[in-house]
């Protein structure tokens, strides 16, 4: 999910926009850039899921449910093995830049710590944290974990989040409410993703003073 851009337009990063102008192919590039590459923070991805689950079961989007859930699993865990490995090959390099405005040093240092205190699961769990998820495999490569325990917690971690959030859109688009209070249901899933951030920033200042 986005934290920050270098626009005051952030219409084209909804996923209603995303998925309008792009379809399935592009909601696919979105999960596989968020699940791995640095530049991925910038974009939506609980909000997305839920989105496309909800306008598979209105029509909003052809393909059947199983199909979609299918190919969210695998661009998820194709992403956070492309950051394992972008990770493992170049490191801290990428963002020895301190004052770069996507490769912000601190996105990393934040990654490691949710890393360290969680150990292998933390490759499940940082599915579900906004900005943690894209970095979380660039740390896992960076650290030289174990590819064969990176890869099984990735799986799991790719179908839980990819496939469990497409389908509670699913559900939940059966539900008049949510179909006619869908961008509150968005805001509420952005706030709920970002309140692990907000947390975690707190504790670290916290911990300064």
């Amino acid at each position: 999910m986005s934290t920050t851009v270098f626009t005051s337009d952030l219409s084209w990063l909804s996923p209603h926009h995303l998925i309008g102008e792009f379809g399935l192919i592009g909601i696919l590039a979105v999960v596989f850039t968020e699940s791995g590459l640095p530049i991925g923070f910038l974009l939506p991805g609980d909000s997305l899921l839920f989105t496309t689950g909800l306008l598979v079961t209105t029509g909003g989007i052809e393909e059947p449910l199983w199909l979609v859930c299918l190919l969210v699993v695998i661009a998820a865990i194709l992403g956070d093995q492309a950051g394992y490995l972008l990770g493992r090959k170049a490191g801290p390099a990428i963002f020895k830049r301190s004052d770069s405005r996507l490769f912000r040093e601190e996105n990393l240092r934040r990654s490691r710590r949710f890393f360290d205190r969680h150990g292998k699961k933390s490759i499940i769990l940082a599915r579900f944290v906004a900005v943690i998820r894209t970095f979380t495999p660039i740390v896992a490569g960076m650290s030289g974990m174990d590819y064969r325990s990176f890869l099984t917690y990735n799986v799991i971690g790719g179908i839980i989040w990819g496939a469990g959030l497409t389908l509670l859109g699913a559900g939940l688009g059966t539900i008049a409410f949510v179909r006619e209070h869908l961008e509150l249901i968005i805001i509420a899933i952005v706030l709920l993703a970002a309140l692990p951030i907000v947390t975690e920033l707190l504790r670290s200042r916290s911990k300064k003073g």
